[in-house]
């Protein structure tokens, strides 16, 4: 099996080591524009293989997609962060003109591929990828959806004093304020989080997980990476070892929920081939108008993605 990495930065550097680490595949290809960045990153984690014994080879690149030739799985971590005086609209022309650059040669070299995009904006990028690609929506997915769950596991985990590996939870809806977590759905080892924990320091969660991102911006003046890469390779392991998992990721939306054309994070069925199947939660009012509300917002986005042409 082979794994492509689009991007050295510290999202997909820490993506290319978790497959490696994991030896979710046989071979990972790092490519970067930056000269020498892929190579270095991708020297560095081949080096650590006789520390941590690990066998997955991996093989850094400076803009040569032949290399990446017959992919199964390519994850797009390229693009730039926002900067000061850069409004929305010049980050999502700048970062869309990358992730089109980028996907034309993952076509071109790996047509059978399945996409995951990490790239922010995020549920614009990934719309931008699936236009680009012409790939069925099975193939073309977002990451979102574990980072924000895992997030808010996380916070739970630290607020009840227990294993962050006992509570499973689901988020839907935009990567960002308005996505939509679900505390009904949430549980620790099967029991509802509702019993064990009081309304306002749960709703203190679900806000927080909310702004997760931007908190980390503000420690570390950065968005985050160790999370992200991980939670995007974990999305490429149930893909490569046909594992079924069922996770919230952002997928183009054809009438599930009520909403055509859309792309926002729901849960699904990951295996071989992508998203093998999306499921459809019986969300009640207040839920759904909170999704109704993400979408809209996402929408607003793809609007200028489509403006720009």
């Amino acid at each position: 099996m082979k794994i492509t990495v689009v991007g050295a930065g510290n999202v997909g550097a820490t993506c290319a080591d978790v497959l490696a680490y994991k030896e979710i595949a046989n071979e990972i290809v790092v490519v970067d524009i930056k000269e020498g960045l892929a190579e270095g990153k991708a020297l560095d984690i081949r080096q650590k293989s006789p520390i941590n014994l690990y066998d997955s080879r991996t093989i850094g690149v400076t803009n040569d997609y032949s290399k990446t030739e017959g992919s199964d799985v390519v994850v797009i971590t390229s693009g730039l962060p926002r900067k000061p005086g850069m409004s929305r609209d010049d980050l999502i022309e700048t970062n869309a003109g990358i992730v089109k650059s980028v996907t034309e040669n993952v076509v071109a070299h790996s047509p059978n591929a399945i996409i995951i995009v990490v790239s922010n904006p995020l549920d614009v990028m990934t719309y931008q990828a699936h236009l680009v690609s012409k790939f069925p929506r099975t193939r073309v997915m977002g990451m979102a959806g574990i980072l924000d769950t895992a997030r808010y596991r996380a916070f739970l985990a630290e607020a009840l004093n227990v294993s962050p590996k006992d509570i499973q939870a689901m988020i839907m809806g935009g990567h960002g304020d308005t996505m939509v977590p679900l505390p009904r759905y949430t549980t620790v080892s099967g029991i509802p989080v509702t019993d064990l924990i009081d309304k306002e320091t749960l709703d203190a969660i679900v806000e927080r997980t909310k702004f997760g991102g931007g908190e980390l911006v503000k420690l570390m003046g950065t968005s985050a990476w160790y999370a992200p890469g991980s939670a995007a390779a974990q999305m490429a392991e149930a893909i490569v070892r046909d594992q079924r998992r069922v996770f919230p990721v952002c997928v183009q939306l054809q009438g599930e929920y009520g909403i055509d054309n859309c792309y926002l994070g729901t849960p699904v069925v990951l295996g071989r081939n992508g998203i093998e199947k999306i499921i459809e939660l019986d969300l009640n009012d207040e839920e759904m108008a909170l999704l109704k509300k993400s979408e809209g917002h996402v929408r607003e986005v793809m609007a200028v993605l489509e403006k720009l042409g």
